[in-house]
């Protein structure tokens, strides 16, 4: 293959590794679609009834779906323990299917243990969901005694297909789903970067574009480093080499939102409109603008693009004068090398690129291993020494992490949520068989899957609402499709496995839109079924809405989460997740014991990406309150805003055993002593709205910085990029004061 083919096949496997990362969206289609397909071509030629084909498709689809343990060994159990929970499941949905009450009685009883069973772990979620699934699919189909033979072999074979796809097929190992990941990680690194170039040169008509392709970009960077870290103990190959590759992807993050800031302020001098660009620490423009040399820009322009260069190159592609030539000049800028004359803005921003390099270049090495030296400059090769040195400090730490308290009886989460979604379905049965019969099954789906992944009331209409919009447009999708397919079976079964794919594909990305797929398909199953009509879709939509209410109507009444109290919650875990992160890093960069900051800082990025989901309620479009609304927003942005500097502070803290241009300064301690209070205070507050602390207000951090300048460093660029970390985040949690009603201490005189 020529050069210009493998080029463009690299670029197109790196949009594709971007825009899903570790490919856990295609591979999830991929295999259930095989898995379906399989069944369907065991089970066709030997003259089986559509309604096996259909069984067993379905069930080839729930075992399919339903597993989540990483480690193959594990899913092998799991799968081989589901085929006797289906059998047992089916059977008790044809013995029961005509006696009404009791059957309904036995299926509120399935439903409560299914959701009780995720309390024992993943194992016992995916037992429980395939039970359940199995008990509808012998409703959907409606099964009878004379039919369990065949269903029996239909759900074998579904079973047997579901193992042969994950397992030979579609296989997927957590170290190859890590490595993917990781790929994924550097294409979003290198799209981020060329965002940042592209908003360096915007006007005035583009530049709004530009911000939002850099906060996307920032986003989405920080989005597939969290989902690194959730694969790292599975798929590493030791903990020692997990510790070393969080450790380089959290620099490699923190490294390019640095350089967003560093551009963002070489832009609003260079230029006159004053930007907001609304990223973690984003400074405010200084009114004083220097002249800026258009030479330096065209250098930040050309080293950008570099850089992005770095940042794609496969592993092994070392080799090459040019390459290192380019390299070398970018990590010597970290140690103010060749800086061209400019302004200070926009030397920090070279200064910036060299991080980012360096960055860059620890990222390789540890995921593809040594690379080249023999071309190094002194300022690469100190730049690898510290790298090295840095990787025996982390094989040699230890694990410390904490276990939180768990709840006991109604108050546990599986608990709650078993006797919740088993009155709502209670409520859907009842109501269902008001609406149909035959049908009314569909209520209870609908109630039970607005329960999943949430935990809140608030969640639980957010996913009503989508669920029933989706559903209503699938309706819409399903009557034209069965129009067009008519009696052609195969043609059916082929549109079935295509919208089964793309239902699987955009799950993680639309709740509404998986709704959508999952109708129309429906739709050709019916027809499938010779049970299709327009009447029924409507009839679904109907049954829809009922579960979804009685869903919402349950988690109202029934041990309820209110959805600003579940809030409050994660966020007094997220405001105490922050305080651990400053206290340890400013104890630790003031000579303190070193702490397992990396570890910390994860369990941060872990509550904040629960409060942030837990608020999307608040923060809805739908929502009717918007100074709710707003305020949610405000508080989410201002809580990123901190992190990003306590991440950027445990980074520089994690530096001071190995590298020799880091010194603790014991100035730091107090200052940091002053914000943890003050976060502190925050959580108290949130706790317990009769508390009465306050935050304290002191200039100290400012004081210590040069009067008069953002760029002139007082006490070594190092020192002055932990002030003004310290600087930033505590001017965030100041602001958090106002909307959380807490009392601010004025200092005194």
């Amino acid at each position: 293959m020529s050069t210009a083919g493998r080029s463009v096949r690299a670029e197109v496997w790196d949009r594709l590794a971007a825009s899903d990362p570790g490919l856990l969206r295609l591979t999830a289609g991929l295999r259930t679609v095989c898995a379906i397909g399989l069944t369907l071509l065991l089970l066709g030629p030997p003259g089986v009834g559509v309604t096996h084909l259909v069984a067993g498709a379905m069930v080839a689809m729930a075992a399919t779906f339903a597993i989540r343990e990483k480690q193959p060994a594990r899913q092998a159990v799991t799968l081989a323990l589901g085929l006797p929970v289906a059998l047992a499941s089916v059977t008790l949905g044809a013995l029961l299917n005509t006696r009404v009450v009791a059957g309904d009685l036995f299926f509120v009883a399935l439903i409560f243990c299914a959701v009780y069973g995720r309390r024992f772990g993943e194992r016992g979620t995916t037992l429980g969901l395939i039970a359940f699934q199995t008990y509808f699919i012998s409703l959907f189909v409606r099964a009878s005694a004379g039919a369990l033979p065949g269903l029996y072999g239909a759900i074998a074979v579904g079973f047997a297909c579901s193992a042969t796809a994950r397992f030979v097929l579609v296989r997927q190992t957590p170290a190859g789903t890590l490595d993917r990941l990781r790929r994924a990680f550097r294409a979003r690194l290198a799209q981020l970067v060329h965002a940042q170039t592209e908003l360096l040169d915007a006007g005035p008509e583009e530049v709004e574009k530009a911000l939002d392709d850099v906060r996307t970009g920032t986003a989405r960077l920080h989005e597939a480093a969290l989902m690194i870290q959730s694969r790292l103990e599975d798929g590493a190959s030791d903990e020692a080499t997990a510790r070393l590759v969080q450790r380089r992807i959290a620099e490699a993050e923190i490294a390019a939102e640095r350089l967003g800031l560093l551009l963002l302020t070489a832009r609003a001098e260079r230029r006159a409109d004053t930007l907001t660009l609304h990223l973690p620490g984003a400074p405010v423009p200084s009114a004083v603008r220097e002249p800026v040399r258009e030479e330096a820009i065209d250098a930040l322009r050309r080293d950008l693009r570099a850089l992005r260069v770095q940042v794609l190159r496969p592993a092994g592609a070392d080799s090459g004068t040019g390459l290192s030539q380019v390299r070398n000049r970018l990590l010597g800028y970290r140690e103010g090398e060749n800086l061209p004359p400019a302004s200070p803005a926009v030397q920090d921003v070279f200064r910036g690129l060299g991080e980012a390099a360096r960055a860059v270049l620890g990222l390789r090495i540890a995921l593809d291993g040594p690379q080249d030296d023999s071309d190094d400059s002194p300022a690469t090769a100190r730049s690898r020494e510290e790298l090295d040195a840095e990787d025996v400090a982390i094989a040699a730490g230890e694990d410390g992490r904490r276990g939180d308290e768990q709840p006991t009886g109604l108050r546990r989460p599986t608990t709650r949520a078993a006797v919740q979604v088993s009155v709502g379905s209670a409520l859907a049965i009842l109501g269902g068989e008001l609406l149909s019969a035959h049908r009314w099954y569909w209520a209870v789906l609908a109630c039970w899957i607005v329960f999943i992944n949430t935990a809140s009331t608030g969640e639980i209409l957010v996913k009503g609402y989508r669920r029933v919009l989706g559903t209503v447009l699938g309706v819409v999708a399903g009557i034209g499709l069965a129009a067009l397919v008519g009696h052609h079976t195969w043609t059916a079964f082929g549109l079935v496995l295509l919208l089964i794919f793309a239902m699987f594909y955009t799950a993680p990305l639309s709740y509404t839109l998986m709704s959508f797929f999952v109708t129309a398909m429906l739709g050709l199953l019916y027809t499938l079924l010779n049970t299709y009509s327009a009447a029924v879709l409507i009839l679904r939509v109907e049954e829809t809405a009922l579960g979804a209410a009685c869903g919402a109507l349950a988690a109202a009444v029934v041990l309820p989460v209110r959805t600003d109290r579940r809030t409050d919650e994660l966020l007094v875990t997220a405001l105490d997740r922050l305080a651990d992160v400053t206290r340890a890093a400013a104890d630790q960069l003031s000579g303190g014991a070193p702490a397992d900051l990396l570890d910390m800082a994860r369990d941060l990025d872990q509550a904040l990406a629960d409060l942030r989901a837990s608020a999307q309620p608040l923060t809805h479009p739908i929502t009717p309150l918007r100074s709710r609304r707003d305020t949610a927003r405000y508080l989410v942005a201002l809580l990123e805003t901190c992190a990003y500097h306590a991440r950027s502070l445990a980074a520089t803290a994690e530096l001071l055993p190995s590298h020799p241009s880091i010194a603790a300064d014991p100035r730091l301690r107090v200052v940091g002593r002053r914000i943890v209070h003050n976060i502190e205070a925050l959580a108290a507050r949130v706790a317990d709205r009769r508390a009465t602390a306050e935050l304290e207000t002191d200039p100290s951090i400012a004081s210590l910085l040069e009067p008069g300048s953002y760029h002139t460093p007082r006490y070594g660029r190092v020192t002055d990029r932990v002030l003004r970390h310290l600087q930033r985040l505590d001017e965030a949690v100041a602001g958090l004061a106002r909307p959380l009603d807490v009392p601010v201490r004025q200092p005194k005189g």
